[in-house]
């Protein structure tokens, strides 16, 4: 696989009371990438998010938070992609994941949505399903009728820490994912569980 990833796009919710919540796993990959970066993350209007460029080695890429709510995620990718004129092959999003546990991620390609609301509207404003995904687990409350207030809490302090984990190990592949090497991140991630 020699697709360059040129859109990395972390899924939440918007707004203070949604930060620390399971359902916003994707937007703390971004987090971490522009901690780990010195990248400050600014609102653009166009993009319907919080974007930033960003540059590593010489291999440029675009960070997203989409700061529509997550069931319209779609509006923000589509139109950054527009604008950019990125394929959704070369986009990744980043996003929690019921059916892993914590401490568990998988980097992947195409797929459904799972039930997810933002992969959901990114492939219905795509037209296909043909992007990465990164799948951060975030554990399953047991039931589906418990599923929408557990998205929607906190985790644990041990939960959360698995989680830190596994996006911080996500971080370090970074490189690999945009300069075209997908194959060697996932095995890289795949391995070290």
């Amino acid at each position: 696989m020699s697709d360059k990833i040129k859109l990395i796009v972390g899924l939440g919710n918007p707004g203070p009371q949604y930060n620390l919540t399971r359902h916003n796993a994707g937007t703390w990959f971004i987090d971490a990438i522009a901690e780990q970066e010195s990248l400050q993350l600014k609102s653009d209007k166009k993009f319907f998010g919080l974007y930033q460029k960003l540059n590593l080695h010489s291999h440029e890429c675009h960070l997203l938070i989409p700061t529509t709510f997550m069931n319209h995620s779609g509006r923000s990718v589509a139109s950054i992609c527009n604008y950019f004129n990125i394929k959704p092959e070369e986009v990744l999003v980043a996003h929690d994941e019921l059916d892993l546990p914590p401490g568990k991620l998988k980097l992947k390609k195409n797929g459904g949505h799972g039930g997810h609301n933002g992969l959901r509207d990114i492939i219905k404003a795509f037209g296909n399903n043909e992007f990465y995904r990164l799948r951060l687990g975030i554990g399953h409350p047991g039931h589906k009728d418990q599923v929408h207030d557990f998205v929607l809490s906190n985790p644990s302090k041990h939960d959360k820490t698995l989680i830190n984990d596994v996006i911080y190990r996500a971080t370090h592949t970074l490189e690999q994912m945009i300069s075209g090497d997908i194959a060697k991140a996932m095995q890289t991630l795949h391995t070290e569980q």
